[in-house]
């Protein structure tokens, strides 16, 4: 009996579309995310992780759709093999069912750590970028989730010992981002 073809599609924005990957590809049942490839903790790839069975086969677009880290992309390709799952990558023409041949796993570690490559090369040019706006004085940082009269809010509700998962949802922020205003001065 052959599994399902459970497609994996990712796009980093909200604002990109996934139409392109896996165009005209037969699958019975697919999953997508719109989040940065950087970790693996995504809501649809896990999904799609834990749905796979034995005899399905894992059909992803290309590797850097999968995992931007090489230790994540081998950790994912090695679980899923090992639990008889292949994963097929279209772009690269490339199939692991977990008896690969020695070429198949250099490629796979390779490739993977192209695209983590060209990740790091990504943000280090974020990095210049604002260093050189900030030298010019037109960078002024990411605008600020609360105004002064939400911080204070915040603030209040919080030393009258307010819960602060309740504080954060009703600011319509993170429990994280209620204590980075704590923080501040």
């Amino acid at each position: 009996m052959t599994g399902q073809r459970v497609g994996y599609k990712r796009v980093s924005t909200i604002e990109q579309h996934t139409a392109r990957q896996l165009d005209g590809e037969p699958l019975d049942k697919c999953f997508e995310d719109h989040a940065s490839g950087k970790d693996t903790q995504r809501p649809q790839l896990q999904a799609a992780l834990t749905y796979c069975r034995e005899g399905d086969t894992l059909v992803v677009h290309s590797m850097d759709r999968l995992a931007r880290s090489l230790v994540d992309l081998r950790r994912i390709v090695t679980d899923l093999t090992s639990r008889c799952v292949a994963v097929e990558f279209v772009k690269e023409n490339l199939r692991f069912t977990g008896e690969d041949s020695p070429l198949a796993v250099l490629l796979l570690s390779l490739i993977g750590a192209v695209a983590e490559f060209e990740r790091a090369l990504m943000l280090e040019r974020q990095r210049e970028g604002i260093a050189i706006a900030k030298a010019a004085g037109r960078y002024k940082g990411r605008r600020r989730a609360l105004g002064p009269a939400q911080v204070d809010e915040l603030r209040r509700r919080v030393a009258a010992r307010e819960n602060k998962s309740a504080i954060a949802r009703d600011l319509g922020i993170s429990r994280d981002t209620v204590y980075c205003y704590l923080q501040r001065p």
